[in-house]
């Protein structure tokens, strides 16, 4: 009964709510401060972000949705460019990079809270 329940939490939890992601969208901006405005991508499309930096101290930040975002990342003598994609829900939150949220991580989590829970004798 007890492996039932964490099954069907961790089913539950990678459910789809059939919405279209969301992500955080800006272009040329200098601080992420001014990338706040949230965009509905389309079914096919990931968020992107896009850093470009200028002798190491100016951020040019570019974020938005994108259908064929291919993480790179260069390196030139005077700056860098970086760009992440990423396909959860305002994943692409930060300027540095995008944090992922991993549907897996967070089922795994849960089901070892809910077995701990589970097994405690009182």
């Amino acid at each position: 009964m007890k492996i039932f329940l964490v099954l069907l939490l961790g089913a539950v939890l990678c459910l789809d709510s059939g919405s279209s992601l969301q992500c955080y969208s800006c272009t040329w901006q200098l601080r992420n401060s001014n990338c706040q405005k949230k965009v509905d991508c389309k079914t096919t499309e990931m968020c992107k972000t896009d850093v470009i930096k200028i002798i190491g101290f100016i951020k040019i930040i570019n974020k938005g949705c994108d259908s064929s975002c291919s993480e790179s990342y260069q390196d030139f003598s005077r700056g860098s460019r970086n760009i992440s994609c990423c396909s959860s829900d305002l994943c692409n939150a930060n300027a540095a990079g995008s944090v992922r949220c991993s549907y897996g991580m967070a089922a795994g989590i849960a089901a070892s809270v809910l077995w701990t829970f589970l097994n405690i004798r009182l």
